[in-house]
């Protein structure tokens, strides 16, 4: 029966009357600085520094400061307080608008975008539950995006720009990997995930993930499997690709992340177009866009996919319904796959992934286009699932980790939340499916790519540095025999 309904709903998806009638209502609405300022500015000043009402910049909120609140505020008001309601000379998209970027505002005022990232400390850094240096790894790289741990000691790192680079006894190879599958490099795209098969010590698998270039200019998310054999990428399989009508003109939103769960790799796939473009394709359950696949280890779709059996339907598909996912982990306590995924302005997510869960995009959500304009009267809809997390303003949440090593005992099983723009490294405690505890562990030392629990237990990170080659590095608590001789 729930795979009756849940089929029923997204048969109902695919028509988008939500999406088509927030997209004609975005498609009228003002943009939100103007709305802002003809109907805010006045009181709460032009930079909402303040004036005949309070700041709006300062986190002092006479009736609440979350989101439900000042959307209460701004729909109702408080007459007697000197706040008129613009219930009627707002729709609710430009209510929802103006709350971000009132969130927004704020919130850069107080934390403007790192310009350029902070030296490595070197002094301890102190968290809740651990002192930890910050050590060095390697460096050197064009847009470290990912990297691997191979169970000889090595430890394989892509670049964006389409290189397979590989570090060897503490030192960073010269050569890249010759051979590998070219990927359109533009923008976003370009060569993404590097992963170890679970048994590569046995078959020496290695899963790769890249914006393969299509006809006309185009491109689509693609998976590859091959060896490393004297420095060269050799055996190669495909193991997930689209046909050519399904690639894209857009050179954004790839997704790209892969994660092992016993039989199984999850693949994320964004939703490839931006907000101007944006067409509903990640609830439509014809196409890979806007999904996270699951297949077996070498491609073929399992029978018990929850549309592997609906004609004319992607069987690869396990949930639907995101935007550009940018992390992926199991959690090794209990088995749940998580997904962080970027929104436009506003509404980044942490997800907990479900079989056969529908998690909104671009039906629901709390963010805004790029230009100002609102995309969705509707954060919440029957059938659609909520983040467990929303970062709205939006901090380009990138790769997750579910720390796993016994270095940092009080952090083990804690969840790791890399991101970009705000370069900001967050630990996540998860009881349950829920949060119960954030902490922002550090922040500015670069644009965070992903996050791994290495062999040795130490968490490593690979930093995108701004207009200057990336690096690999590594957390070692001070308490660590390691340590004691830095």
């Amino acid at each position: 029966m729930r795979l009756k309904i849940s089929r029923s709903l997204l048969a109902a998806a695919v028509a988008l009357p939500g999406a088509t009638a927030a997209a004609e209502n975005a498609t009228v609405a003002r943009d939100v600085t103007a709305v802002y300022a003809e109907f805010c500015s006045g009181c709460h000043g032009a930079q909402m520094e303040g004036g005949k009402a309070g700041s709006l910049i300062d986190e002092s909120w006479k009736h609440g400061g979350d989101d439900r609140s000042l959307r209460r505020s701004i729909r109702q008001g408080y007459p007697e307080s000197g706040m008129p309601a613009f219930a009627t000379a707002l729709t609710e998209s430009e209510i929802g608008a103006l709350t971000n970027y009132i969130h927004e505002l704020a919130t850069r005022r107080r934390e403007p975008i790192p310009q350029q990232e902070l030296p490595l400390p070197r002094a301890v850094l102190q968290s809740e539950e651990h002192a930890f240096w910050i050590e060095n790894v390697a460096e050197g790289f064009d847009v470290p995006w990912s990297f691997a741990f191979l169970p000889d000691g090595r430890m394989l790192v892509t670049e964006r720009v389409g290189r397979l680079r590989v570090i060897e006894h503490g030192q960073l190879r010269p050569d890249a990997v010759e051979g590998i599958p070219r990927a359109l490099v533009r923008d976003e795209a370009g060569l993404m995930s590097v992963v170890a098969h679970p048994d590569f010590a046995k078959n020496g698998w290695i899963y790769l993930s890249f914006s393969d270039p299509g006809p006309g200019d185009t491109a689509m998310t693609k998976v590859v499997r091959g060896r490393i054999r004297d420095g060269r990428w050799v055996d190669e399989q495909v193991v997930f690709a689209m046909p050519p009508e399904c690639y894209q003109p857009s050179s954004v939103l790839f997704g790209g992340r892969l994660v092992f769960q016993g039989d199984y790799l999850f693949i994320s796939v964004g939703e490839r177009g931006m907000e101007e473009g944006t067409t509903g394709q990640a609830q439509d359950p014809t196409v890979p866009n806007g999904k996270i696949h699951r297949v077996f280890h070498d491609g073929r779709v399992p029978p018990d996919n929850p549309y592997a059996d609906i004609p004319g339907w992607c069987a690869s598909i396990w949930a639907l319904g995101v935007r550009n996912p940018q992390g992926l982990a199991v959690n090794p306590a209990d088995g749940g796959l998580w997904e962080t995924e970027h929104g436009p302005r506003g509404g980044d997510e942490l997800n907990r992934i479900e079989r056969g869960r529908n998690y909104g995009w671009p039906v629901i959500t709390r963010g805004m286009r790029y230009d100002g304009r609102p995309l969705s009267d509707r954060t919440e809809a029957p059938g659609m699932e909520q983040p467990v997390i929303d970062w709205t303003p939006s901090i380009a949440v990138s790769q997750i980790e579910f720390y796993r090593g016994d270095r940092f005992p009080r952090w083990k099983g804690n969840l790791f939340v890399g991101s970009l723009a705000q370069q900001k490294f967050l630990r996540v405690v998860v009881a349950g499916g829920r949060v119960v505890h954030r902490e922002e562990v550090f922040n500015k030392l670069g644009r965070i790519r992903d996050i791994k629990t290495g062999p040795d237990g130490l968490i490593y990170l690979a930093l995108e540095l701004i207009g200057k080659p990336g690096r690999i590095v590594r957390l070692v608590p001070t308490d660590d025999q390691a340590a004691t001789s830095r």
